[in-house]
């Protein structure tokens, strides 16, 4: 099999690890902004940084990743909420990880961060593919 061949039948994985490492840029870089810049707390920085990460997501991979069909207001609606409720399952997932591992036994933050946003990817690939854009 060729490399060509390859790509093209796991299109969608390579986008979605392309896209899912550029959402881990923003939440990264949006939580050190906010964290070491404005000097916030651990928590509400991941929450700032979560919120601009699934916006990006939800984006890129409507568009890019699983080239969504919804054209009608209500399965757009439909298909955003499931895209953030599932988001939310994760960021929760993301937010122990800051807390128990941050807050209360004091590892490095910025690794931590990018440890959980790994866990996270693998997490939020499935639940787009099985329930949010499934065909």
């Amino acid at each position: 099999m060729n490399i060509k061949r390859i790509c093209e039948k796991n299109k969608d994985v390579i986008f979605y690890l392309f896209f899912g490492v550029c959402t881990t840029l923003v939440n990264v870089i949006a939580y050190w902004g906010v964290a070491h810049l404005l000097r916030m707390q651990v928590m509400p920085s991941t929450g700032i940084a979560w919120v601009l990460a699934v916006l990006f997501a939800y984006v890129t991979n409507r568009k890019w990743v699983f080239h969504s069909t919804a054209v009608e207001t209500k399965e757009i609606i439909q298909e955003c909420l499931s895209f953030f409720i599932c988001r939310i399952a994760t960021g929760v997932m993301d937010w122990l990880c800051m807390f128990i591992l941050v807050e209360k036994l004091a590892f490095n933050d910025v690794v931590v961060k990018l440890g959980a946003n790994a866990l996270v990817i693998v997490f939020n690939y499935l639940a787009s593919k099985m329930v949010i854009f499934k065909k």
